[in-house]
This record gives C-alpha cells, sequence and structure tokens, in this order.
C-alpha cells in the first residue's frame, strides 16, 4: 500500500501524492479547468492528466528531479537551469491562451500599496526595506507585450533528468502575462542562476523588470504566506530577497 505524502494542504486547495499520482483538491473548480486546458495547450513538457472527477484531479507524477526548492541552494546543474530557460523561451513564443491577465496593474498597484502598509505596521519588515523594494518593484509597472506565461513558475515545478525538461507543473495560474515575471518567478531567491536560464533562453530580456518582479512578487506574496502558516523569514527565501535588494 503505498503511504500518502500531503505536498501541499491550505484552506484555498490540497495536492495529496499516492505512489506516481497526485491528487488535486481545489475549492475553485475554475483553477481546475485552466490547469487542465494549459496542459493540454503548452508545448512543453507537461504532466500526463489520468482523471477527473470535481473537486479532484488526478495527475502523473513527471519523471526527473526539480530544479530545487526555494531557501536551499539548487544541485541542478547549469546546463538543466539552460534548458529550462530553453522551455520557458518556447512556452513564451507560443500562441496566446485564452485567459488575460488575472490582475491589471492598477489593480496589482494598488494591492502593493496595501500589502507594503501591512508589512510595515505588523512589524514584520523596516519601512526603509520596504520602500526601497517599492521603489525597485516600480520597474516592472512598464509596457510589455502579453505572452502565454505559466503564472506561478517556481523552481519546484520544472523538473529535468539528464540536462533535460521533463515536465513542467501546476499550470492553474497560466494566462497571458508578463514574460519576465515567469522568469523572475523561477530564478527567485536562486539569482545566481539567472545567467544560467537567459543562456537557453535568448539575452532580449528586461533585467530591470526580473529584478523589480523579485521585490514585487516578495511584498505580495508574504502577507498570505504568513497568513496561511508559511514563514517567508526563512533563511534564502522573500524575506531575505528583498533584504538583498538593500545592498545593490
Amino acid at each position: 500500500m503505498d503511504e500518502v505524502e500531503v505536498v501541499v494542504a491550505h484552506s484555498e486547495r490540497a495536492t495529496l501524492r499516492v505512489g506516481d499520482v497526485f491528487l488535486k483538491v481545489d475549492g475553485n473548480q475554475a483553477n481546475i479547468e485552466v490547469e487542465v486546458e494549459a496542459i493540454a495547450l503548452a508545448p512543453v513538457p507537461t504532466p500526463e492528466i489520468l482523471w477527473r472527477k470535481p473537486p479532484v484531479l488526478a495527475i502523473a507524477a513527471v519523471p526527473g528531479k526539480a530544479l530545487g526548492v526555494l531557501g536551499k541552494p539548487s544541485t541542478a546543474s547549469p546546463a538543466a537551469w539552460a534548458a529550462a530557460g530553453a522551455a520557458i523561451r518556447t512556452l513564451h513564443e507560443a500562441p496566446l491562451p485564452p485567459w488575460p491577465s488575472k490582475k491589471n496593474p492598477d489593480e496589482i498597484a494598488a494591492d502593493l500599496d496595501t500589502e507594503c502598509e501591512w508589512l510595515i505596521t505588523n512589524g514584520f519588515l523596516p519601512a526603509d526595506l520596504v520602500t526601497r523594494n517599492r521603489e525597485i518593484a516600480q520597474a516592472a509597472f512598464r509596457p510589455w507585450t502579453p505572452r502565454f506565461t505559466h503564472g506561478d513558475l517556481q523552481i519546484t515545478h520544472i523538473f529535468t533528468a539528464e540536462d533535460q525538461v521533463t515536465g513542467i507543473i501546476d499550470w492553474s495560474e497560466a494566462s497571458q502575462g508578463d514574460a519576465m515575471f515567469d522568469l523572475a518567478t523561477l530564478t527567485l531567491g536562486h539569482e545566481e542562476r539567472l545567467d544560467q536560464v537567459l543562456a537557453g533562453y535568448g539575452t532580449d530580456v528586461d533585467l530591470d523588470a526580473i529584478r523589480a518582479w523579485w521585490s514585487l512578487r516578495s511584498l505580495l506574496a508574504s502577507h498570505w504566506l504568513i497568513e496561511h502558516g508559511f514563514d517567508p523569514n526563512t533563511p534564502g527565501c522573500e524575506f531575505d530577497v528583498l533584504r538583498a535588494r538593500m545592498t545593490h
């Protein structure tokens, strides 16, 4: 009998692993619908969908090993990171999916102001650190061409084997989005790997926008993480990403 492993569990969704099968339970079925369609549309390696019976989606495990986890050094080779960059470029050049970005720049800016105030008021971060990162984040608010984006391209969501991408998982945030957001999400807390990613992706990127998204994502995510039992102050995680900007 295979053991049941709880991969992630909070009030919005849960993912369980039983052997080589992942069972995803989401309170918002729209997320599952996006995931199913994005997996079908994405021109990169994706997991096989085994069956769907709302609110559960069963997905086969992909071969290989994740590039790493946030907060710990990645043991993946530079070639594996470059392969990830090449796969992301393939995705970004694909025909657009039917879903627009979930929030427009004005909504993101308003959320950013709210989250910055919350972090300062509740004493999680000093005001000067928040203000500095808020200034850096401003570079993300620039004109950009919509691309087919994954939307949650965390380091744990790209799997490789023998320096080739074997699968990209968790597609519920896929949309027409900012390509630099995907690149920033993948390299969040692993900025030393950015050059390796770009070796595969290509060099026509907006580095200021990537750095801005490091700050912007960390500022926006910290409140949610804290309220759902995660610690953004863990070494190498979001608060460290924000602190690093004070020395750049």
